[in-house]
Order: structure tokens, then sequence, then C-alpha cells
């Protein structure tokens, strides 16, 4: 199993045990296991907080960021590099300008992608993609 890289799609189905929550707490579990890296992009955290915070509020939003940190995930950074290539992919497909940072995060790092997002398709020939 490579690193795996998580969006904030598959981290929100986890955290609000929606449908797929089941096949990421799989994922974590075996990568933890295995030793395998476990990764989101900064700028997909930040989606996080904003969307926990605005949908269910203030606390929340800060047992999120507990959970978060519980999980072992290593938050990636978001040099200018990055940037560039994320703003690349976005000017190419139709997708959210955070999810353009999952994927070339996941590609910098060769890691499969965790998602279940439909806006990903498009880009699947770019990277791997594991389905939730």
């Amino acid at each position: 199993m490579s690193s795996l890289l998580f969006d904030s799609f598959a981290m929100l189905r986890f955290f609000y045990q929606e449908p797929g929550a089941e096949r990421v707490r799989e994922l974590l579990k075996e990568a933890t296991k295995a030793n395998v890296p476990r990764l989101i992009s900064a700028i997909n955290v930040g989606e996080l907080i904003y969307i926990v915070q605005r949908r269910s509020g203030e606390q929340a939003k800060l047992q999120m960021i507990v959970k978060l940190h519980s999980l072992g995930l290593t938050t990636l950074p978001c040099p200018n590099e990055l940037i560039f290539r994320a703003a690349e992919l976005k000017a190419r497909f139709a997708m959210s300008y955070a999810d353009t940072f999952a994927v070339v995060s996941a590609i910098e790092h060769g890691a499969s992608l965790v998602t279940g997002d439909p806006e990903f398709r498009q880009v699947a020939h770019l990277v791997k993609i594991l389905w939730v």
C-alpha cells in the first residue's frame, strides 16, 4: 500500500458517519497498521474547518480538529510551486480549487487519493483514486 492522501470529501463522510465512512475507517486502520503515511493537504484541512463550523458549530469544529490530529494524518504544506500546479490544474478542469490541491499533493507524494467526490473522475488518469 502506498501513501494515502485523504481529501475533505472523504474526511467529512468519516466525521459525519455518512455513506463511505466505513471505507475511510478501514483505510485509516490498514494504513496505520502497515505504517503507511496518511496525508492531507493544508488547504483541505482549512476546508474541513470551515465546513464543519458552518454545518455544526464551533464545538464540533474543535472536536473535528482533535479527531483529525488523533488519526495521525500528516498535514502537507502548500509551497508556491504547489500553488502554481494547482492553479494550472484548475484552469484545465472543472473542479474546486481546494480539490486541485488534493490532486497535486497526491501526485507530488506518490500517494493514492482517497475520495468519493465525483469531480475527481475527470482527473483519474493523473492520480490513483481509492473511491469511498
